[in-house]
């Protein structure tokens, strides 16, 4: 049986710049870095960043905040350039919300933040 996704990759082309925006833009914790590859602590699951020439269409990483709004604005003061503000995705019969704002990491890959909102 499986268990939890214990690590994601992305490639960068400039590990130095894609460790300064998860590491002190994004403020994830840097765990270490070996040659051309660095790696992050997502909450449990690792963020493995390879030194190369990405390759296409990544897969979209999208990080739990409990408060998208909040998040939202500490981010954008942080520098991060935001597509568009946080936006409702879809609402649950039990009334619970899936909120989400994108943007781009240096490298032009989709990442979001995202939140469930409780209108009770």
């Amino acid at each position: 049986m499986l268990g939890p996704i214990g690590q994601v990759s992305r490639t960068v082309a400039d590990l130095g710049r894609a460790k300064e925006f998860y590491g002190d833009v994004l403020g994830l914790e840097h765990l270490y870095t070996f040659g051309d590859l660095a790696f992050f602590d997502c909450d449990g699951v690792r963020l493995f960043l390879t030194a190369g020439e990405p390759k296409g269409a990544e897969s979209v990483l999208y990080f739990r905040v409990p408060d998208i709004d909040t998040a939202y604005d500490d981010l954008r003061s942080r520098g991060v350039e935001f597509l568009g503000a946080p936006h409702l995705i879809f609402r649950h019969e039990s009334g619970v919300e899936e909120w989400m704002a994108f943007f781009t990491d240096p490298d032009g890959h989709a990442t979001a933040i995202m939140s469930q909102v409780s209108l009770e």
